[in-house]
C-alpha cells in the first residue's frame, strides 16, 4: 500500500469518529431533554392530583357598593397562589379585585386548609354564576345567591 491509500484510510477514520461524536452528543443531549420533560410532566400531573378547592359561597351584595364576595377553600394538599389563583364571572375573566387568605390581605400563599375571600367591587349587575381556577387548572363553578 502506498502513502495515499493510507492517508485516504486515516481521513475516513477520523471522519467517522468525529461523526460518530457528534451523533452520539446529538443523541444524548435530546435523551436527556425528553427525560427531563417527562419528569416535569409528572411533576405537574401530581401536583395537579393533589390540588382540590371547593367554593364554599358566592354572595351578591346588592346595597352599597353592589360587591361580590366569593368565599373558597383549599381542601387539597398543594399550597397555591393568590396571584395565579383566576375569577370568572358570567364567563368574563376578572382582575382587580380584593383577595384575603383566612384574613390577611397582604398574602399570595394559600396553603391547604386555608380560606379565599375574593371581593368583586361596583359590578352593573348581578351575575348569575363564577367559576374560580387554580394555577394547576382545578376549577369549581357556583351559582351566585
Amino acid at each position: 500500500m502506498g502513502f495515499s491509500v493510507s492517508g485516504s484510510a486515516a481521513v475516513i477514520f477520523v471522519a467517522a469518529f468525529i461523526g460518530f461524536g457528534m451523533f452520539y452528543s446529538a443523541t444524548a443531549n435530546s435523551f436527556e431533554r425528553v427525560n427531563d420533560a417527562r419528569e416535569d410532566q409528572r411533576d405537574r400531573l401530581l401536583d395537579q392530583q393533589n390540588t382540590d378547592i371547593s367554593l364554599v359561597s358566592a354572595t351578591w351584595n346588592s346595597s352599597g357598593e353592589k360587591d361580590l364576595v366569593v368565599t373558597i377553600d383549599n381542601t387539597g394538599s398543594e399550597t397555591l397562589s393568590v396571584e395565579a389563583t383566576d375569577l370568572l364571572v358570567d364567563n368574563d375573566y376578572r382582575t382587580g379585585y380584593g383577595t384575603t387568605v383566612d384574613g390577611d390581605g397582604s398574602t399570595d400563599i394559600w396553603a391547604s386548609q386555608e380560606r379565599l375571600t375574593i371581593t368583586v367591587s361596583s359590578l352593573s349587575s348581578q351575575p348569575d354564576r363564577v367559576k374560580v381556577v387554580t394555577e394547576n387548572g382545578i376549577a369549581d363553578t357556583m351559582v351566585v345567591s
